[in-house]
């Protein structure tokens, strides 16, 4: 390949080395002579000092991509156990109306979340006026029939969030809706689960909620025991 001097461009020069591997066997003095700025100062590197500089780079921040997976891994095995946990106690569990006390004591330990309660309506006869019967009012049953996920923000005043044991000291909250069955059969919501933190930032309101989906069909999954057929 050939390239005439008028009009030259950088552009010219790259396609022309790329495309002619040969040259810098032919001419090896120019590769040696060739001298880059360091990154690292204000001296000259020759160009094979300058590519190693880049491999190094560029290998020190694939190991930080590696840190980052494996310390990413762990967390989720170690979460995987905490909810294997919490899912074993609900099956382990013999009594339906300690139920709703195991679903918010286990989570608040496993999860070491700071402050949790629910509510459970539509139960039957026999669990009728039980402690988590109590408190759930006509609007907050329709505000829970609205959620189409649960959710997650500031604390403005959520009137579930009185079931909390200090409600006060609440800034963040998760609200997690408890339905019988899959949400498509159109069944309906039989409770909601709320989570609270003084952490405002502990459930903000760009937070992901594919993990308290889970927890809120395993509770209701365990919950539904309680409710009338």
């Amino acid at each position: 390949m050939s390239i005439g001097v008028q009009g030259i461009t950088e552009a010219d020069i790259a396609n022309y080395l790329v495309n002619t591997p040969g040259f810098f066997e032919r001419h090896a003095e120019v590769l040696a002579a060739v001298q880059l700025a360091s990154p690292h100062g204000p001296r000259a590197v020759s160009l094979q000092e300058r590519q190693m500089q880049m491999l190094r780079e560029r290998i020190k921040g694939l190991e930080h991509k590696i840190v980052e997976m494996i310390r990413h891994g762990q967390e989720n095995v170690a979460i995987a156990d905490r909810l294997h946990r919490w899912t074993r106690a609900l099956l382990l569990t013999a009594d339906p109306a300690a139920l709703p006390e195991v679903v918010v004591r286990d989570l608040q330990h496993e999860f070491m979340v700071p402050q949790a309660a629910l509510r459970v309506w539509q139960v039957a006869e026999p669990y009728a006026g039980l402690p988590f019967t109590l408190g759930a009012s006509d609007d907050i049953r329709s505000f829970t029939a609205s959620l189409g996920q649960p959710y997650c923000g500031l604390n403005s005043g959520f009137e579930a969030a009185q079931w909390l044991d200090a409600p006060a000291s609440v800034s963040s909250i998760a609200l997690v809706p408890l339905r019988h069955g899959a949400v498509e059969t159109g069944r309906g919501t039989i409770g909601l689960l709320v989570l609270g933190s003084p952490d405002p930032t502990r459930y903000s309101a760009d937070m992901g909620t594919e993990f308290l989906l889970r927890v809120g069909e395993l509770a209701s999954a365990a919950l539904s025991r309680l409710v009338r057929v």
